[in-house]
């Protein structure tokens, strides 16, 4: 087995999900390598990764370039969201403007099986128009930034978010703040509590909120998913799907 060779000293890892916390945790103490985990800070309470943490933004592009280089990162990792595509681009125009390797790591999105009604939509505002179609009463798992479009809506609405959310909201909407991972009996016992006829989603993948979808699939309920933002492009940029490959690109970097 090669030695690792502390060549590579400093990564950025712009983080929030639970594949950010993981990549960090099997990175941590690595010889040579620096880690730095970049939260958002949207989140009162976030679940800390292993390491050194920043919480804030950078400034758009260009506050992200100058920190690329007054910290001389050698590779980012964009463990973000899915849905989160502005600081995707923002990383993709730092790291080409600075010359430093990006890699987007990005888990499978869910994929409709046998039994699962599943409308998908473009977006959350095409979703407002479809939802009257199937049912009044909707439990929305879309977070809770992107209510407005839901707002005028003359539905009930279950809203699940970790922080309270704030105006505007559903005109007729109970909040129910929880953090996943949530359980297949947790969510069936949701849905037939509040008597749940939709769920609107955003198709963010993972295991930590897929219970939803196996207890609306068990229900006959229809479940609305809003659809992905493309996949970034430019030089330099490379993909990865699992913290597994994610570890072995950093590692390559390492020996190289």
């Amino acid at each position: 087995m090669p030695v690792l060779r502390p060549i590579l000293s400093t990564v950025l890892l712009l983080g929030g999900t639970g594949e950010a916390r993981r990549l960090a945790g099997a990175l941590a103490g690595t010889p040579g390598l620096r880690v730095v985990s970049s939260l958002a800070g949207r989140v009162k309470a976030p679940s800390l990764p292993a390491g050194e943490v920043r919480i804030g933004g950078f400034g758009g592009t260009t506050g992200l370039v100058q920190w690329l280089r007054d910290n001389r990162v050698d590779a980012v990792v964009d463990a973000t969201h899915p849905f989160a595509a502005r600081i995707t681009a923002h990383a993709v125009r730092a790291c080409a403007a600075t010359g430093t390797p990006l890699l987007v790591l990005s888990r499978p999105g869910w994929t409709a099986g046998p039994g699962d009604r599943w409308h998908w939509v473009p977006s959350l505002d095409a979703a407002a128009r479809l939802l009257p179609e199937l049912g009044g009463r909707v439990f929305l798992t879309t977070g809770r930034q992107d209510l407005a479009v839901f707002a005028d809506l003359d539905l009930w609405f279950l809203v699940r978010t970790v922080d309270p959310p704030e105006p505007p909201v559903p005109r007729h909407a109970e909040v129910l703040l929880a953090r996943g991972p949530f359980t297949v009996d947790g969510e069936r016992d949701l849905l037939e509590r509040h008597r749940i006829d939709v769920v609107v989603t955003k198709d963010s993948g993972g295991i930590m909120t897929a219970a939803k979808l196996i207890a609306a699939r068990d229900a006959g309920i229809p479940v609305v998913v809003q659809r992905r933002p493309p996949l970034p492009t430019g030089p330099g940029v490379e993909r990865a799907e699992s913290v597994e490959d994610a570890v072995t690109w950093t590692q390559n970097l390492l020996q190289t």
